[in-house]
């Protein structure tokens, strides 16, 4: 076995569990990348994994693996550029452990993310909302979960692997209701529920009936939701709402949507961009920047607010006193 299987388990073990904490789905998505690599080195090489060395896997052949991904798994740029920075912390980890592959190492790590254009943020209107909210059938126990369920994803605008970690005693239903929990970095925060969500709650936690560490959106065998479900539940309801919507057709819907709609809503009622950076949890205001940039009627009132270009500019100066004077008798 080389010195590329060693220093790959440790990376694990060591760098990201122990050291960073990262959470399960980085190490998932670190841990495909490296079963990605692995075999297409293989192919490349003809050398198993076990047999790799690290300096096998040089810039080249990274190169190589990323052009696969784009052009033969059909991954978008996002997701080439999500793999190479998995490549990139274990190559900047490795510099401490092979220093005599360092020329490998600055090579590879020299590898550029790439650019893509940035599409507009998709987001529902308050009325596509309310299309989507009624297509449940709450006369069965899945359409009043569902229900539940959408009306919190919008209310809150909470991300899905959020939404589908809250527990029973996450929410307060009482004075002051709001709805716990941890977000990305491991952040805790706590949103406030309007009126209307704390009511569907309410009604929905007096007939799940579970123990405080229950979810609060079960499935039928009583676990909590996965993703993949969430999203079905989500495309489910969007397709059925078009019927009655028909601009719903023209949109890609997905639970994510529904957390671009609470930034626009927000940001339309008039709340303040770093409010909106808390509500969602963001680290940064900067990344509230899309939404003003999508609001077509903030920049209406800013057009509005601009002088008409037939407009002549001058300086103004008041009238002679003694004018004045006449002009007002």
């Amino acid at each position: 076995m080389t010195s590329l299987a060693p220093i790959l388990e440790a990376f694990f073990t060591e760098r990201l569990l122990t050291q960073r904490q990262v959470s399960p789905h980085t190490v998932a998505s670190y841990r495909d990348t490296f079963r990605l690599l692995l075999s297409f080195a293989q192919q490349r090489t003809g050398t198993p994994p076990s047999r790799l060395r690290l300096a096998d896997l040089d810039a080249p052949l990274i190169g190589a693996f990323l052009d696969h991904l784009e052009h033969e798994r059909g991954n978008g740029v996002r997701t080439r550029n999500a793999r190479l920075v998995a490549i990139h912390s274990l190559f900047r980890y490795a510099a401490l452990r092979e220093p005599a592959c360092a020329h490998v190492i600055q090579r590879v790590l020299s590898i550029p993310h790439k650019r893509f254009d940035k599409a507009g943020v998709c987001y529902l209107s308050l009325e596509e909302v309310q299309a989507v909210l009624a297509t449940p059938d709450r006369a069965t126990w899945i359409g009043r979960r569902d229900h539940a369920l959408l009306l919190t994803l919008f209310q809150t605008g909470l991300r899905v692997s959020e939404l589908i970690g809250v527990r029973l005693a996450d929410i307060h239903l009482g004075t002051g209701a709001h709805l716990r929990c941890q977000g990305k970095g491991r952040k805790e925060r706590a949103t406030p529920l309007t009126a209307q969500t704390v009511a569907a709650l309410r009604s929905w936690v007096a007939e799940t009936a579970g123990q405080p560490d229950s979810p609060l959106f079960p499935s039928r065998r009583g676990s909590a939701l996965s993703r993949d479900a969430v999203e079905r539940r989500v495309g489910k309801y969007a397709d059925a709402a078009a019927d009655r919507c028909p601009s719903l057709r023209d949109k890609v819907i997905s639970a994510h949507v529904f957390r671009h709609s609470t930034a626009m809503s927000l940001l339309q009622a008039g709340v303040d961009a770093s409010v909106i950076a808390i509500w969602l949890g963001h680290e940064s205001v900067r990344s509230t920047d899309p939404y003003l940039h999508a609001d077509m009627a903030i920049k209406q009132r800013a057009l509005e607010r601009t002088a008409p270009v037939e407009v002549i500019p001058g300086r103004y100066r008041p009238p002679d006193q003694l004018l004045a004077f006449l002009n007002a008798l």
